[in-house]
């Protein structure tokens, strides 16, 4: 079976699915693990090569919504016929039940089940550590800075936020993605400000930018210097890998609750570590 990926987070489903020897082409952002970098490319998600699509006579197209302006690919795959499944996880468990959506379609249904199974029980180890902590510190997420774009109540970063034992300052406004200003996150006066600009790399992003900002220099966050830069691939993109990003987080956040971040992928060593008790058994 020949499947194309159209987006970096169903490109990292296939990896803990185990079928990254599947993958006949990726969208240009996907680059974990590092055996999808040799792929043929297909372009950017917002604007993929339907026709480079075509040319790798893929038995499967894994398509996504999770971007604004990717209904245009959407379209372009319903006019050539082409086989496809969209996904758009904006939260924990829909992630997970693309996991399983997935492994459906590429006939791994135990081994997605097996998946989710860990998935799930790491996320309530997380909630059950969460619940000692009664004084929860504010996180202000930032998407992009200008125009500032941060995750509302329905979206993923709200629920690693109460999972790390904290809260999301802009938990309050019903959408995934929330449009403010400078003006509106002084207001709120978080505690820890978290910078994961989508689609740029941590080295890029400079922390001192926000205390140039009009009047922040009265925040709480930045009085005390609670300024994280963090990595998008581990916060912006809808697929497992949030987990590494809350074990990072909650962490940082609670070092006196949360078990210590080494930098290791929290789902695959759970995974590694389960299939080495079955081979011993």
């Amino acid at each position: 079976m020949k499947v194309v990926s159209l987006c970096p987070s169903n490109t990292e489903l296939l990896a803990y699915l185990g079928c990254l020897d599947l993958l006949v082409g990726v969208d240009d952002y996907s680059d974990w693990p590092k055996e999808v970098k040799h792929l043929p490319r297909v372009g950017p998600d917002l604007t993929i090569d339907l026709d480079a699509v075509e040319k790798l006579e893929p038995d499967l197209i894994l398509a996504s919504l999770s971007v604004p302006g990717m209904e245009r690919n959407i379209e372009e795959l319903e006019k050539r016929k082409l086989p496809y499944i969209v996904l758009n996880p904006n939260s924990l468990d829909e992630i997970a039940q693309s996991l399983l959506v997935v492994g459906e379609a590429l006939s791994v249904k135990e081994q997605a089940e097996t998946i989710v199974e860990a998935y799930n029980d790491t996320l309530h180890t997380y909630r059950q550590l969460a619940k000692e902590i009664s004084k929860k510190p504010t996180l202000y997420w930032e998407w992009w800075p200008k125009p500032v774009f941060t995750p509302g109540y329905v979206n993923w970063l709200t629920e690693i936020s109460e999972l790390a034992g904290c809260v999301n300052v802009f938990s309050d406004i019903q959408k995934e993605n929330v449009q403010s200003d400078w003006e509106e996150v002084r207001r709120r006066n978080p505690d820890h400000i978290c910078l994961a600009w989508v689609g740029v790399q941590t080295n890029k992003v400079n922390p001192t930018i926000v205390y140039k900002r009009p009047h922040w220099q009265t925040m709480h966050a930045v009085k005390n210097q609670s300024i994280h830069v963090l990595e998008e691939w581990l916060y912006c993109r809808p697929s497992p890998r949030l987990l590494t990003g809350l074990h990072k987080l909650a962490s940082l956040i609670h070092p006196n609750v949360f078990p210590a971040f080494k930098g290791e992928d929290i789902l695959l060593s759970i995974m590694k570590r389960t299939s080495s008790c079955h081979k011993t058994k």
